[in-house]
């Protein structure tokens, strides 16, 4: 699976209250006049300039301007700001109307959710020691005022007479979904607990936001330090030379003349290790990334972290009157309950771990023909998987790569299929303010050459960007406060040796259509209330239209319309095409077994009472390997040369970032886009009139109507399963 998107890493007494994840900022309306494309940007800059709203088209964020000492100041004042607002409307002695309570709160926190969104976009994409400094000062800060606003009792009686007198209130669908989804945020923070409950909440919150940053500070730590310096090139047969340029610049860069750096990626297993022809350095990169977080790094250990949070998270659950917080997460998702997200997963695991032995069988066979006589090793598998594709398929990465140049993928691919489906065009802007050299930044418009919002693009790893490939909103599109969106994809592509074309993997195509699936959900939204504005929709949701752009990546029309020779300009040859294809299909047994381990060990994590979490407090910390083998042999999916895709050490998704209890999302959401993307295909795939239909019954509603009217509104009935196990090759 691609990586994450949207980890937004805010506490999440802030996470669960919708409007303190949108930024209120003014900008201009849809339907307002267009900003020229040839407008420049000005760059003055002034003494903090997050403490106005910003002057740039579309409310953007002056970079330029922007310090980190700015941003201490800028927080608390956001913080007092808000308060004031909220306590306002709370004390009005008015009685409660639609417009004095729930709009008020929807235009409250200005300062804060436009210092939020820039803060917190940095703090992943672009940080630095001061940034992660701030951090940790003030995530519990924000967590205390979050609750200061979900447990004021004031505020919750007027929402809750406004809740009990709706069916007065006239109001429309969207009015409906934002009082019902503000009530019940206020509820599930706690606003029925008694004061001596609330306040042991809000200590909880504290503690986990405190927590939770740690974490995600210490795996960008492992993430800048965890890499494997090579002394001799012969090692690193099997790279092309470009891939060993770049790393010999690497290492350079890093002080290590001569030598040559391979980095570590996010997951448990690394790309690399497909090339790499030298076994024992395939195990020392297969290991620095298995076993990060547990202490071996500058004795950065997550295990405290994971066994605390888990703990917390528990009694939080109890307090709020739920058996564990799998069950308290999943009541607001399509999932409802653990039970049927548990059984998502578990009704795949038979076939999917046969599909995975058979490819184990064909992997070992092909090791013994190299001379290799012991059972297939996790740093094995790449490698000789990727023999296999090429034999069985003959076709292997290294033929394909010089047809997926990054930027033909983008310009031909990615924004070719926006403009086919949705009449869309990105146009680059050169003078907007970034906050590093390698982003860009386009502008976004319609059929009728209307702006309509701003889209950045951030492809290239460095040592400052946590791992993995999300989607920020910036800012979020709202009618209401005349806002047109502002959203980022960021993605971790190995950045080219200077003068060379980024040649990127397949893998890395689909990814940057995936991002882009999140990017239109923000770009496309048409709602009045920024709390359900773009993704702001349920976890298990959420993945969907980004999972359904993935299939365009390999789109026959779409593919010859980019996959062009680097050097030659030469289209794909067919032939080579319909291999690539296939091969793409290859080794989904791996595929879906090293996400099925890690959705399941993150559901057994958060399925624990208080009681059995609590239990692991007093254990040594190797109870975090324990744990996972017997949450593994539990659900039978424990395969030796199979690891799960995290490890919970530097499992970011559930432990810092937004997925706790959520990871299964994924696959939850991939059942509604391999059955969307089935439907369409069937009904003349790549046209306008599909397009536009996706975007008016999905991509434009955000929260505003209940996520399964939605899709029935687009396919006119539920999914069905039968196009994910066509989609991840599984049926026989």
């Amino acid at each position: 699976m691609p990586g994450a998107a949207l980890l937004r890493r805010f506490p999440f007494a802030i996470a669960v209250f919708l409007f303190c994840l949108t930024v209120s900022v003014h900008g201009q309306d849809r339907d307002a006049k267009s900003p020229p494309s040839n407008e420049p940007v000005s760059h003055k800059v002034k003494e903090n300039s997050l403490l106005r709203p910003s002057k740039l088209p579309y409310s953007a964020p002056d970079f330029s301007a922007i310090q980190p000492s700015d941003f201490r100041p800028a927080f608390e004042a956001g913080i007092a700001e808000q308060l004031a607002e909220i306590m306002n409307i709370a004390n009005d002695n008015a009685p409660p109307t639609f417009d004095n309570t729930l709009v008020a709160m929807e235009r409250s926190g200005a300062t804060l959710k436009r210092v939020q969104s820039v803060f917190f976009h940095l703090s992943g994409a672009h940080t630095n020691p001061s940034i992660q400094e701030i951090e940790e000062w003030v995530s519990p800060r924000l967590a205390a005022h979050s609750d200061d606003v979900l447990l004021n009792p004031k505020l919750f009686v007027r929402i809750e007479t406004l809740l009990k007198n709706q069916d007065r209130l006239g109001l429309d669908e969207e009015q409906t979904r934002l009082l019902t989804e503000t009530y019940e945020s206020f509820v599930r923070a706690g606003a029925k607990l008694t004061v001596e409950q609330q306040q042991k909440v809000r200590a909880i919150n504290e503690r986990i936001s405190t927590l939770s940053t740690q974490f995600q500070t210490n795996l960008l730590a492992i993430t800048a330090e965890r890499s494997i310096l090579v002394s001799d090139v012969k090692e690193l047969d099997g790279l092309s030379d470009a891939e060993i340029t770049a790393s010999k610049e690497a290492a350079t860069e890093k002080g290590h003349d001569g030598k040559y750096l391979l980095f570590i990626t996010n997951t448990t297993r690394q790309p690399t290790l497909a090339s790499l022809r030298n076994r024992d350095l395939r195990k020392r990169l297969w290991e620095a990334s298995a076993y990060r977080g547990q202490g071996q790094n500058a004795g950065i250990d997550n295990r405290p972290l994971v066994l605390e949070l888990a703990k917390l998270r528990a009694e939080r659950a109890s307090l709020l009157g739920y058996p564990s917080h799998a069950a308290y997460t999943l009541e607001n998702q399509m999932a409802e309950n653990p039970t049927a997200a548990f059984a998502l997963l578990r009704d795949l695991v038979q076939q999917v771990v046969v599909k995975a032995k058979a490819e184990a069988a064909d992997i070992e066979k092909q090791m013994v023909q190299d001379g290799v006589a012991e059972p297939v090793a996790p740093w094995d598998w790449e490698h000789y998987a990727e023999k296999v594709r090429a034999e069985k398929y003959q076709v292997d990465e290294s033929q394909v790569k010089p047809y997926f140049e990054l930027e033909s993928v983008l310009q031909n691919g990615v924004f070719y299929t926006m403009k086919q489906l949705y009449g869309v065009e990105f146009r680059e802007r050169k003078d907007f303010p970034v906050y590093h050299p390698t982003v860009r930044v386009f502008e976004v418009f319609n059929e009728a050459n209307e702006a309509i919002g701003l889209f950045y693009a951030d492809y290239y790893e460095r040592d400052s960007k946590r791992g993995g490939a999300w989607m920020d909103a910036i800012v979020s599109q709202s009618k209401l406060l005349h806002q047109l969106p502002v959203i980022v994809n960021v993605m971790n592509i190995p950045r080219p040796a200077e003068g060379q074309p980024a040649l990127i993997s397949l893998d890395h195509v689909t990814t940057m259509f995936h991002e882009m699936g999140h990017g239109v959900h923000g770009l496309f939204s048409s709602v009045n209330y920024p709390s359900l504005s773009g993704t702001s929709v349920p976890r298990d949701f959420v993945e969907f239209p980004s999972t359904f752009h993935e299939d365009w990546a390999i789109d026959p029309t779409v593919l010859r319309n980019y996959a062009k020779h680097f050097q030659t300009g030469e289209v794909i040859p067919e032939e080579l095409l319909q291999k690539s294809i296939k091969a793409a299909k290859f080794n989904q047994g791996f595929d879906t077994l090293e996400y099925l381990e890690s959705a399941l060990l993150d559901l057994e994590w958060h399925s624990l009472s208080t009681e059995e979490a609590s239990a692991f407090a007093d254990k040594p910390l190797e109870q975090v390997e324990a744990f996972e083998s017997n949450a593994l042999d539990k659900n039978g999916v424990r395969l030796h040369a199979v690891p799960p895709r995290y490890k919970s050490p530097f499992f970011a998704h559930i432990w810092s970032g937004g997925y706790s209890a959520g990871y299964y999302a994924y696959l939850w959401s991939e059942v509604l886009a391999a059955d969307a993307f089935a439907y369409m295909n069937a009904n003349d795939g790549l046209t306008r009139a599909n397009g536009e239909s996706f975007k008016s019954t999905i991509l434009s509603r955000g929260g505003s109507r209940e996520v399964m009217l939605q899709y029935k509104d687009f396919r006119g009935q539920g999914p069905s399963v039968e196009g994910l196990l066509i989609r991840r090759g599984l049926t026989q």
